[in-house]
């Protein structure tokens, strides 16, 4: 039971967050405990950022928010949160290209004080270079596609003039000469003395037939 009890604060942020310079960036974080929230209740953000090194608090809240007052986020902490809602969600006014790293939203509200350890990436660009990169992908799919579709024509066409030339292949198939001399001779093709023995059957038929 007081294993549950303790493991019963859970918490949630956005894995990954994209921000751009100068515009500002919320980070959200929400929770739920089991244990109604009093003025004991603790929020703490720490910051790592990605090139490594020490992680460094940028914030607290215990009944009020209490930003730092020192470092790179000094003055640029808001608190946007609601712990009455499960909130302790914060804000970068004015985020800067060296401001990318890993955030941690810590909650504690006693006796559950224990919880999941959830981290966000945040990811600050310069809003020019993302618009240069969607319009390079633009024009990408504007020249290749076109091509990719005359590709597509030209095989289906070959393919179609293949499949005529393969049709007349058939329709103008001669026997070779081995063929020929294996079929029977055709009675018109018998030659003269054919004809002529046909024609003298035909006398001797005729006069037995004929008694005068």
């Amino acid at each position: 039971s007081g294993v549950c009890n303790a493991l019963s604060l859970e918490i949630k942020v956005s894995p990954k967050v994209r921000a751009f310079v100068g515009e500002q960036a919320l980070l959200k974080c929400s929770f739920r405990s089991s244990s109604p929230i009093t003025e004991s209740l603790l929020v703490d953000w720490t910051y790592r950022p990605l090139t490594g090194g020490p992680m460094e608090t940028i914030f607290h809240y215990r009944s009020v928010p209490h930003p730092t007052a020192a470092g790179r986020f000094k003055d640029r902490i808001i608190w946007v949160g609601n712990v009455a809602n499960g909130d302790a969600s914060i804000a970068i006014q004015s985020p800067e290209l060296s401001d990318n790293g890993t955030f941690i939203c810590s909650v504690k509200n006693p006796p559950d004080v224990y919880h999941n350890i959830p981290q966000t990436v945040l990811l600050v660009t310069e809003r020019g270079l993302a618009f240069q990169l969607s319009s390079a992908a633009l024009l990408s799919i504007l020249v290749f596609l076109p091509s990719a579709l005359v590709v597509i024509l030209l095989l289906v066409r070959m393919g179609r003039k293949f499949r005529l030339l393969k049709e007349k292949g058939k329709c103008g198939y001669k026997k070779s000469s081995i063929e020929v001399s294996d079929e029977p001779e055709h009675p018109d093709r018998a030659g003269c003395g054919g004809k002529l023995k046909e024609w003298c059957l035909n006398c001797v038929d005729t006069d037995e037939e004929d008694p005068y």
